[in-house]
């Protein structure tokens, strides 16, 4: 499987030890150079096996990328199968933190719960629409019948989390009576496949750009349905004139 994107001016290498960097660390600084070749590798080997699929990427590739020594990816992970699973935690860990900051949103809505709503469903599509989402994704499709074990991977640290957030803050809301008494899971599972359930299709699995007013109107449209059945019927859920 081939993937072109990911350009973002910076190598991976580069990239992964910027991020890592973080203020106020106290890592010792043999420490710190140890997680930030980790890092490295993990940034840099989700790119190579996106790019090329399992099969043709190569440690080599990796290694050369990441700007380390082919040995230091044995000494991290011990073989291109593990690494394989360690890049895509790590890239699931990357996409649940986002996820999780978007369903976050929901936790002050200001008595406007539509426009709450609209607020995270934006978030939570454009987070879908990523690329590097994307990416994980054609990566998951390609590599799932070989590695099975894949889609416990990302389900467990990426898709799960996520729905049980955004069932969590829902439930709140139903507590509140903002939202119609029910099973906050379904409502959750519910509201993210209206979300999500069009864009594969309009996103041609990552091939096309949605735009931004697109994607917003994939939200609206979204949420209006959602607080059709959820909904109380109050002025904060009612659709605008």
């Amino acid at each position: 499987m081939r993937y072109g994107g990911l350009m973002t001016g910076r190598t991976p290498a580069a990239a992964a030890g910027a991020d890592s960097a973080a203020p106020g660390s106290r890592a010792r600084p043999g420490a710190r150079g140890r997680i930030d070749k980790r890092q490295a590798i993990l940034t840099t080997a989700f790119v190579v096996f996106a790019r090329e699929g399992y099969a043709q990427a190569t440690l080599d590739a990796i290694a050369a990328e990441a700007r380390v020594a082919k040995h230091t990816i044995y000494n991290h992970f011990g073989d291109k199968q593990t690494l394989l699973r360690a890049a895509i935690a790590a890239e699931a860990d990357r996409a649940m933190a986002r996820n999780l900051a978007a369903v976050d949103r929901l936790r002050d809505h200001d008595g406007d719960l539509r426009a709450a709503l609209e607020d995270v469903g934006r978030q939570l599509v454009e987070c879908f629409c990523d690329e590097r989402a994307w990416a994980l994704r054609r990566l998951l499709y390609a590599e799932i019948a070989q590695f099975p074990d894949l889609l416990d991977i990302v389900s467990g640290r990426a898709t799960d989390p996520v729905t049980e957030a955004l069932a969590d803050r829902l439930a709140r809301l139903s507590l509140a009576g903002h939202l119609r008494a029910g099973d906050p899971a379904a409502a959750a599972e519910q509201l993210a496949a209206l979300l999500t359930g069009s864009l594969e299709a309009r996103c041609r699995y990552g091939t096309r750009v949605i735009p931004a007013a697109e994607q917003h109107a994939v939200a609206r449209a979204a949420v209006d349905t959602f607080l059709h059945v959820f909904g109380t019927g109050s002025a904060e859920t009612a659709a605008p004139a």
